[in-house]
């Protein structure tokens, strides 16, 4: 496993976006919202809403929360990833970004993607510094995501948890936030179509709450 896979986006034709820029768009996403907890701020949108008339699964719904990563590379902003491990129960092999359910120790969402990054990561929070929080996302599954974003300084230590994570990678943010590359595709499961966000790169298939997570990050920091 590597610490750093960095996957070349190639020349966009556009400036690169900065930490300032990041911290800005970020800031003004929740300026309607001063005084409120920047882990609690945000609309919710998830899968379902690609589907005309859809609505978020009726199951109870678990808090969680993942951290949007935002490596300051001296060339360019990139975006942290994860490969999970082919034997997970769940998500299997699928990218993803570092996070989990929000435990009872937990402060708030901000606090649970720290702890679950440096868990799975082995990325201690002191390199992270926190710049807001994209819309809650719901999940297929039942979860309740809080995408919380923070600008990761470099370089950083790196031991991802060899159980959950095959590898850590980085994707340019000038790929991710190109809205031509933002796909969307329909998929049979349980006898209901599916629809669902698609951001290929290369040989990585990102889908899914990823992807859906990656669009909502391009709308906020290109708007």
């Amino acid at each position: 496993m590597e610490q750093r896979n960095v996957l070349s986006a190639g020349r966009t034709g556009k400036p690169a976006l900065t930490p300032e820029r990041a911290r800005e768009r970020l800031a003004h996403a929740i300026a309607g919202e001063r005084g409120r907890d920047p882990a609690t701020v945000g609309a919710v949108r998830g899968d379902h809403a690609l589907v005309p008339g859809g609505a978020p699964t009726a199951v109870a719904l678990t808090p969680a929360a993942v951290l949007v990563p935002l490596v300051m590379r001296p060339e360019a902003l990139t975006v942290l990833l994860t490969q999970r491990t082919a034997h997970l129960a769940a998500h299997a092999g699928q990218i993803s970004f570092p996070g989990g359910s929000i435990e009872p120790e937990d402060t708030d969402s901000i606090a649970a993607a720290l702890r679950e990054t440096e868990e799975e990561v082995g990325l201690p929070r002191e390199y992270v510094e926190v710049i807001g929080r994209l819309d809650t996302y719901i999940t297929s599954t039942g979860f309740e995501v809080t995408p919380v974003v923070g600008l990761v300084r470099v370089p950083y230590p790196s031991k991802p948890d060899p159980f959950e994570v095959a590898e850590v990678f980085e994707v340019p943010l000038d790929f991710i936030v190109d809205p031509t590359n933002h796909e969307r595709h329909s998929r049979e499961f349980k006898g209901r179509m599916r629809s669902f966000y698609v951001v290929p790169y290369r040989d990585r298939y990102i889908w899914g709450a990823t992807a859906g997570m990656l669009v909502n990050l391009a709308e906020v920091l290109t708007r």
